[in-house]
């Protein structure tokens, strides 16, 4: 059979054989017959809250939070939908604040792509940055002791806007809600604090678990302290459209948006697989390998310990190269050094939560990438390089014992499998 699957921004067609394949998609739901209606009366008719215009007077100063390049929200449609029914609020009292988290800044020109160039144009528009001790505000310390520290252009608004898209994530449970607070525009070591070594262990900390997620209630703890937050995300098809509308109260409406998803996109499997072909969604999902671990997170949940898994990520943008995750990968030896520096007291490195969670992956079994890096970076990355997925699977199976199945995940984490026994 073919598999198309999710690369870049196309497909990329894979033969694998129809006796032995499951193919794992999201569940397709039909977007939303006008989604700028259903935008303008979920802000009329929230969930456990006030319609928005009744939380904004003449000097409301608003702090509009949106998700940065690597995120699939259509920010281009829905910010100007949200900032026309704002258009009673004076411009100068509207800030936008991208939500990069640790990521690096998006350029004028993506900003302009993502927002539109006439929002970029005629709005104030900032890029967070975790790192800018000058843009950031302290809150006092969580309960673990880690230090909050909130971007000031968030914590200095009198109403914070906080918009996304809401997917299973592979160690908040979801993404969205209060995930636009914190980490996407907290200081480094706040997310350094939240996304350390123990937390990313825990059993809870993984896709569609958010009660008893000591990552995702960390992240509401944190958000509920900065003060009144208004809550608009959406959710998406495979095609990008708008599914569903969920505004209102940051914790609540986001609870019922994560229910939505839940229903939808998330597969239980009877038996795990010895092979399994990912990927990270295509554009813009996969524009590195830091957000590649997700889709390689998605498939491992049902890969057989000694199982071969196979990630198709395009990483146009590399690891990123010189990034926090490409020097920490760089500096060992196998993937297994890894988890043994994450064990050593006071070890902290930026994005060691990515390396934590792949090395993890390459416990379970053999993990290969098919991409456009070249074979060096992915082996520096501790990976297999790929050129033929359909090659590599008949060879899996040729080494797997006889009867061996095969699991593809076209869409990657927009559709999470997990196995009967583990939920």
């Amino acid at each position: 059979m073919i598999v198309h699957l999710a690369y870049g921004e196309g497909t990329l067609p894979v033969d694998l054989p129809d006796d032995r394949t499951t193919v794992i998609k999201p569940r397709h739901l039909p977007g939303l017959p006008d989604e700028r209606k259903a935008v303008s009366e979920a802000l009329e008719h929230p969930i456990h809250a006030p319609p928005l215009r009744e939380w904004i007077r003449p000097d409301t100063r608003i702090c509009i939070l949106f998700t940065d390049i690597t995120r699939a929200t259509p920010n281009h449609r829905l910010i100007p939908w949200l900032l026309e029914y704002l258009s009673f609020v004076p411009r100068e009292n509207i800030t936008l604040l991208n939500q990069t988290g640790t990521h690096r800044p998006n350029t004028r020109a993506e900003l302009e792509r993502m927002l539109t160039p006439e929002v970029v144009a005629r709005y104030r528009v900032i890029n967070h940055e975790c790192e800018n001790e000058a843009d950031l505000k302290y809150l006092g310390d969580l309960p673990n002791g880690t230090p909050l520290w909130i971007n000031r252009h968030a914590v200095e608004a009198d109403l914070r806007i906080v918009t996304g898209f809401i997917e299973p994530h592979f160690f908040a449970g979801f993404s969205g809600g209060p995930k636009g607070i914190m980490p996407g525009v907290a200081g480094l070591r706040t997310i350094m604090g939240n996304h350390g070594a123990r937390n990313i262990g825990h059993p809870n900390a993984t896709f569609g678990v958010l009660d008893g997620n000591p990552i995702w209630e960390e992240i509401r703890d944190a958000a509920l302290r900065v003060g009144p937050c208004f809550l608009l995300n959406v959710t998406l098809n495979e095609k990008r459209e708008i599914t569903g509308v969920f505004a209102g109260d940051l914790i609540r409406a986001h609870r019922v948006g994560c229910d939505f998803v839940k229903a939808s996109a998330m597969y239980r499997c009877a038996e795990p697989f010895d092979v399994v072909v990912t990927t990270n969604s295509g554009y813009p999902l996969d524009l590195n390998l830091y957000q590649g671990v997700k889709g390689m997170s998605a498939g491992a949940r049902i890969l057989k310990p000694g199982g071969t898994l196979i990630l198709a990520a395009e990483c146009r943008e590399g690891v990123p190269p010189g990034s926090p995750l490409d020097r920490l990968l760089r500096r060992v030896k196998h993937p297994g050094e890894i988890l043994q520096l994450l064990a050593t007291p006071g070890f902290e490195h930026p994005e060691q939560w990515q390396a934590h969670i792949q090395a993890l992956v390459q416990q379970r079994g053999r993990v290969l990438l098919y991409s456009s890096l070249p074979d060096d970076i992915v082996r520096a990355a501790h990976l297999e390089p790929c050129h033929d997925i359909a090659a590599a699977v008949r060879n899996a199976l040729r080494q797997a014992p006889p009867h061996a199945k095969v699991a593809a995940l076209p869409q990657g984490p927009l559709s999470i499998p997990y196995l009967e026994s583990t939920n």
